[in-house]
């Protein structure tokens, strides 16, 4: 008796006619099942890199906002290394490659990317579509002087079209991603929705950032405070901080003579407090808050760090921790 017949056979026991009938619907039921091929698996259609728009990005914060934005729609590259000098920036043969195979470059504009225009040029794609992250924002020029400390008169960075760090205001920073959503639709608007969705969620996400910095820092309406980097004017002036001047200190070859203009500077404008960058060398301000008998602090630009878009919300809430602490 075969295995199909016996499985029913020790279920049953059954008078001898109904169980002809039954053997004989039984064995209709196993030849179908033994000719009959197993069904295909359904497989879910998902589509592939190569099918998703390319977009470049040029360095950490424009990856953040564009990353968020395109989700999984498109593939997002970054061109300067996180933790690199975005103004000295020198492009390699890779960066010419990506753009040249890129569809979207989204940028931050304002003369920071020094080292796009030649990049560009050699990668000659004629189909790429630029974004500028900062259009329609107005940039600030010099608000506090420049204390140098040292003898050479030059500045580290030029910022001939005024100063580009508008990623450190939250405010901006919504206006950033809105022009990005814009570019990423007018490139690909088959993912109008997508884009639109995952922006205003970002979004949602600056405006409590914002909120907070208000709240927290409306306590100290005459907070004045001394950088090292000229990369805090649109956080000061959102936030109504004073930033009284930018202490410019060679990154290396110290003198002693540089290091009393330093201390100079800093007590010429009698401030509670040193902020220091992540990735720069701090011994020398570490040093001068200890002889000053000031407080340091963290304070970090947001060109380093993770590449997950949230690590915008981590460091951000770190530095407003850091100017909290410093204006008390």
């Amino acid at each position: 008796m075969s295995r199909c017949y016996l499985r029913y056979w020790t279920r049953w026991q059954l008078s001898l006619p109904l169980m002809s009938l039954l053997l004989s619907s039984i064995a209709t039921g196993c030849n179908n099942q033994a000719s009959s091929p197993p069904p295909a698996p359904q497989v879910e259609t998902v589509a592939s890199p190569s099918d998703r728009s390319k977009v470049v990005t040029t360095f950490l914060p424009m990856y953040w906002f564009t990353k968020a934005v395109a989700g999984e729609e498109a593939q997002v590259e970054i061109l300067v290394p996180p933790g690199t000098e975005v103004h000295e920036y020198q492009a390699t043969p890779a960066n010419v490659q990506a753009i040249a195979t890129a569809d979207v470059l989204v940028k931050n504009g304002l003369g920071l990317e020094e080292f796009l225009e030649d990049t560009i040029k050699n990668a000659g794609n004629s189909k790429l579509k630029q974004v500028e992250a900062s259009q329609g924002i107005k940039p600030v020029t010099e608000i506090s002087p420049v204390e140098e400390a040292t003898s050479e008169e030059e500045h580290e960075h030029e910022h001939s079209e005024g100063n580009p760090h508008v990623w450190l205001d939250p405010v901006l920073a919504q206006q950033q991603v809105n022009n990005i959503r814009d570019g990423l639709i007018a490139a690909d608007l088959q993912n109008k929705a997508t884009y639109t969705t995952n922006a205003a969620n970002y979004i949602q996400q600056l405006q409590t950032l914002d909120r907070e910095f208000r709240q927290r820092l409306q306590k100290y309406p005459n907070c004045t405070f001394v950088t090292f980097h000229d990369a805090y004017p649109y956080l000061a002036q959102r936030y109504k901080l004073k930033q009284v001047a930018v202490v410019e200190i060679p990154e290396d070859q110290l003198s002693p003579q540089d290091i009393q203009r330093a201390i100079a500077a800093v007590k010429k404008y009698n401030v509670k407090a040193v902020f220091g960058e992540p990735g720069t060398d701090n011994r020398l301000l570490k040093n001068l808050s200890q002889d000053l008998n000031l407080t340091f602090r963290p304070i970090d630009p947001l060109e380093t760090g993770e590449t997950n878009p949230q690590y915008y919300f981590t460091a951000m809430k770190a530095n407003l921790k850091s100017l909290e602490s410093a204006c008390q």
